[in-house]
């Protein structure tokens, strides 16, 4: 996910000015209004799909394609300076947010009676020793699958719902760390860096290659977005934009249209949802990332009726890491609070009907008030992280107001 706003390089080495005064530091670049538009949308994205489950949306705007491509390409960029600085950099940014989530998700877990030392998935002490991914993410960290009672306040599930999604930041810290190597490749080898992670997997989704368990996982999901991140870096160094824009448009439908193909031969359990199938994910978000960055336009302000959304834009962008990681925990708290109407004493049978019938719709309305007072209440973190004065709602207006802004 791309969480982090562009920082300057600093210039190291100038020489200071005569009169023993420093150079002023130079100002920071525009953000580019249409990458911040791409990253709010694959976020809404995200929670639609988590919340109404439609198997299509993951054809129609493949969030996670998208937001692994925003991030390589702001990756490259940073690497203008030296690779340790930005893995450190990328790093701290991300572990505070996780630390605050890991601490509440779990509390719930251990409080619903989860009791890791006796859960036989995790195989004893080595399992115990993968709770360390709640604070270090090099895995995806341990939860149960079942938790709770079907009948109870929330289905028994949850844990599943509420912590599965941390999946992305295991994969976004591996990509962080392997980004000087993958960069390094790709300026030498553009084409074969490029389809080196689509290759892999077709290599996994055969039978001669199996790797069980986690580390499988993690191979699976560095291969299947591989070649997003690293089109993020063809974008930022302009290589994508020397591309003929016909012959980009015309292999990425040809790579589409096979992901499709795919597809259609290897549904799982629900259906067209790519999240299923590795290879048609991986070649449909390829494809479709490279339309969306080949027409990318540069846009300094959002224009035209986008300007509207301006501080909702800026305001996710801000606060993408905490939005992606409380969003499916928020969705499921929408649950109790909506089941209390059934208890208001006018409710009679038809009035509980409807509420049945539209209790998804209610579920939508509720929980963007929910993640708004969640960015409140710990999105400052995400500050502090970045080493910035805590913002409570960075939507611009502030930046906006200042003079000479």
């Amino acid at each position: 996910m791309t969480h982090h706003p562009a920082r300057v390089d600093a210039a190291a080495g100038e020489a200071a000015p005569a009169g023993g005064t420093e150079a002023p530091p130079a100002p920071a670049p525009p953000r580019d209004r249409y990458l911040d538009l791409l990253r709010s949308l694959a976020l809404v994205r995200v929670v639609v799909y988590h919340l109404f489950g439609w198997a299509w949306l993951t054809v129609l705007f493949p969030s996670m394609g998208v937001m692994f491509a925003l991030a390589g390409s702001l990756t490259a960029r940073s690497l203008k300076r030296p690779a340790w600085q930005v893995i450190k950099s990328r790093v701290r940014r991300l572990l505070p947010p996780l630390w605050v989530f890991s601490a509440a998700a779990l509390f719930l877990l251990l409080a619903a009676g989860w009791k890791p030392a006796d859960d036989p998935d995790l195989d004893g002490t080595r399992g115990l020793l993968s709770l360390a991914n709640y604070v270090l993410p090099v895995g995806a960290p341990p939860f149960p699958w079942y938790l709770g009672d079907k009948a109870g306040l929330l289905e028994d599930t949850w844990a599943v719902q509420a912590v599965g999604p941390l999946w992305y930041l295991r994969a976004y810290l591996w990509f962080v760390v392997a980004s000087p190597l993958l960069l390094w490749a790709f300026r030498r080898a553009p084409w074969p860096t490029l389809l080196a992670p689509l290759a892999l997997t077709a290599l996994l989704t055969t039978e001669f290659v199996r790797i069980p368990g986690e580390t499988g996982n993690a191979v699976s999901d560095f291969a299947v977005y591989g070649g997003c991140w690293i089109l993020g870096f063809a974008h930022q160094d302009g290589v994508l934009a020397r591309v003929p824009r016909y012959l980009a448009v015309s292999l990425a439908t040809l790579t589409m249209a096979f992901g499709l193909w795919w597809a259609s031969g290897h549904l799982g359990p629900d259906g067209w949802d790519l999240n299923d199938i590795p290879l048609a994910q991986a070649t449909w978000s390829l494809g479709f990332v490279v339309v969306l960055l080949v027409y990318s336009p540069t846009w300094h302000r959002l224009p035209g009726r986008l300007a509207a959304w301006d501080r909702l834009i800026t305001l996710t962008n801000n606060r993408a890491v905490t939005i992606y990681l409380w969003h499916n925990l928020l969705i499921m708290a929408t649950v109790p609070l909506i089941d209390m109407a059934y208890d208001i004493p006018f409710m009679t049978e038809r009035t509980m009907a409807a509420l049945d019938s539209t209790y998804t719709m209610w579920m939508f309305m509720l929980v963007w008030p929910l993640i708004g007072l969640m960015v409140l209440a710990v999105g400052w973190v995400e500050d502090l992280a970045a080493r910035r004065r805590p913002r409570a709602w960075p939507d611009g207006t502030a930046e906006r107001g200042r003079p000479g802004a």
